[in-house]
């Protein structure tokens, strides 16, 4: 039985889908799909209480938006004492592309960043939650996942669509990006700043990557296969689709689908 149910399954997450979501992208009630990437790392004392209120922020709905958040765990604080082991220097560099968009002087931990167009303290709620009303009052382009498959050693195969970029894109066509996200994470630290802490996590990125972009004049339909960094945490995963427009960061649409235990 347990063999057969870590083989291939395969998940038509249309069928999961909330039934309010229409064909625009945005369900009904005017929620506005909102990204919410927060730039965390075990190795820093500063952080828990940003991690804590990510976690709230994917508990509790804010009016308007439909807040998809994603833990991003970058690999500056390793040497000071811990290593972070959701940590990535990927998630460093796209730090790195925000903080010069941003023209910050450095990077810093803990940031949050609401839909690629505006940055704060990642444990300020009230500055994220004015960032993210903001960003909910805007259009957004329409991402659809209709189907994914788990193939049980780590690769998960899915279908990403989006329609043509609309009128308020700046270029000529925008990147389109998948997230795999560890719904629960959690650790034990045992030195470094958090020495002693027991730390838990929501939405924890294990892999992220660009899969193509998306034009003006044609829309962006895909079958990819995309890699868990960590193949066992397979049936707890949320997905995440997301168009960001090259240059400026600024996210035009983003969608997510959860597979629970």
């Amino acid at each position: 039985m347990i063999d057969a149910f870590i083989g291939i399954m395969f998940i038509t997450l249309a069928l999961i889908a909330p039934a309010s979501e229409q064909a625009t992208g945005t369900p009904s009630g005017a929620r506005t799909p909102v990204l919410v990437e927060l730039f965390t790392s075990e190795g820093c004392s500063s952080c828990p209480p940003a991690d804590a209120l990510l976690q709230k922020l994917d508990q509790q709905p804010l009016t308007g938006a439909d807040v998809i958040v994603l833990s991003e765990h970058v690999d500056y604080w390793n040497h000071l004492g811990w290593r972070d082991p959701y940590s990535a220097h990927l998630y460093t560099e796209r730090q790195d592309d925000y903080s010069r968009r941003f023209g910050l002087a450095s990077v810093y931990t803990p940031q949050m960043v609401v839909d690629g167009n505006a940055q704060c303290l990642g444990s300020d709620a009230h500055e994220v939650q004015n960032a993210i009303a903001t960003a909910a009052r805007g259009g957004k382009q329409p991402v659809r996942i209709p189907s994914a498959a788990f193939d049980g050693q780590g690769d998960v195969t899915l279908d990403v669509e989006t329609s043509p970029l609309a009128g308020s894109a700046h270029g000529a066509a925008a990147d389109v990006y998948v997230a795999l996200a560890l719904n629960q994470a959690d650790s034990r630290v045992t030195s470094g700043e958090n020495a002693g802490r027991r730390l838990t996590h929501v939405a924890v990125v294990q892999s992220l990557v660009r899969i193509g972009a998306v034009a003006r004049t044609q829309a962006f339909a895909k079958r990819v296969t995309v890699k868990l960094a960590h193949p066992s945490d397979s049936r707890d995963l949320r997905i995440i689709a997301f168009v960001q427009e090259t240059g400026t960061g600024r996210v035009l649409g983003a969608i997510e689908r959860r597979v629970g235990k």
